[in-house]
């Protein structure tokens, strides 16, 4: 008995732990929305540059306001 535990507690936080870290990793990948393409020929050393794909399409639909937000209301002067 491991760590003093039956193996069928043993094997349930195994099975637990296991599973909350795919998830976590799974989580990870879909915010971050990472490239993984390989290309046929690799890049000389030093001119890789990785860019997150995830934040950038997040930043460009936040800058790319919507048409209700410009419309001026009445009686506002800010």
């Amino acid at each position: 008995m491991p760590a003093g535990v039956t193996w069928g507690q043993y094997l349930r936080m195994l099975a637990a732990s296991m599973l909350c870290m795919f998830t976590g990793a799974q989580v990870v990948h879909h915010y971050y929305l990472p490239d993984l393409s390989i290309p046929e020929i690799p890049p000389k050393p030093g001119t890789l540059h990785t860019r997150l794909l995830g934040l950038e399409a997040k930043a460009s639909a936040k800058s790319m306001p919507s048409s209700k937000s410009h419309e001026e209301k009445p009686g506002s002067n800010l």
